[in-house]
């Protein structure tokens, strides 16, 4: 691809279009199918695994979320994507099996969320809060992120959910 060609497919990422024509790309050079081409309808939440994650504030008090697990690649891509509405006590999970880069953004997202990251004891390391709806923005962890949790944006002021807060859950790594 030529320069020019990449800052046209930049421009129409942020249109919306780079999708359809990078699908078109390959397609025409051969490296997918037309069966692959075509996008695959989100799976319904209520296919995902479910569990409760429990937050521990400093001040003791003990909150329980019930959580959709994003446990496998598609389901982490999708994660709350489509999703209307979301309950003050509901939310997605995203393990990984180890510490690793991770980078979040709202694509297709329609709800505010907050996103807490956890490290590998538990800890709530970082916290993003009220990210942007539908925004491509990327949203960057910190180093030592073993997990995501995606709450309704807000919920960690309303219920004082802080950075040092641990995280319990039979579903964290």
């Amino acid at each position: 691809m030529r320069l020019a060609d990449a800052r046209t497919i930049r421009a129409r990422t942020r249109a919306g279009l780079a999708g359809p024509i990078l699908a078109l790309l390959a397609l025409l050079a051969g490296t997918v199918t037309p069966r692959a081409v075509r996008a695959a309808a989100p799976e319904p939440l209520s296919a995902f695994p479910h569990s409760v994650l429990a937050i521990r504030t400093a001040a003791g008090q003990v909150i329980d979320f019930r959580i959709w697990i994003a446990n496998t690649p598609q389901r982490a891509e999708q994660g709350l994507m489509f999703v209307r509405d979301l309950a003050a006590h509901d939310g997605m999970l995203f393990p990984f099996p180890q510490e690793q880069p991770v980078v979040m953004w709202m694509k297709n997202t329609y709800v505010p969320l907050d996103m807490l990251f956890v490290d590998a004891h538990g800890r709530i390391a970082a916290i993003t809060r009220r990210a942007q709806p539908l925004s491509r923005d990327l949203i960057y962890a910190p180093a030592g992120t073993r997990a995501v949790v995606e709450l309704q944006g807000g919920v960690c002021d309303r219920l004082g959910i802080r950075v040092g807060d641990h995280a319990l859950s039979n579903a964290l790594p």
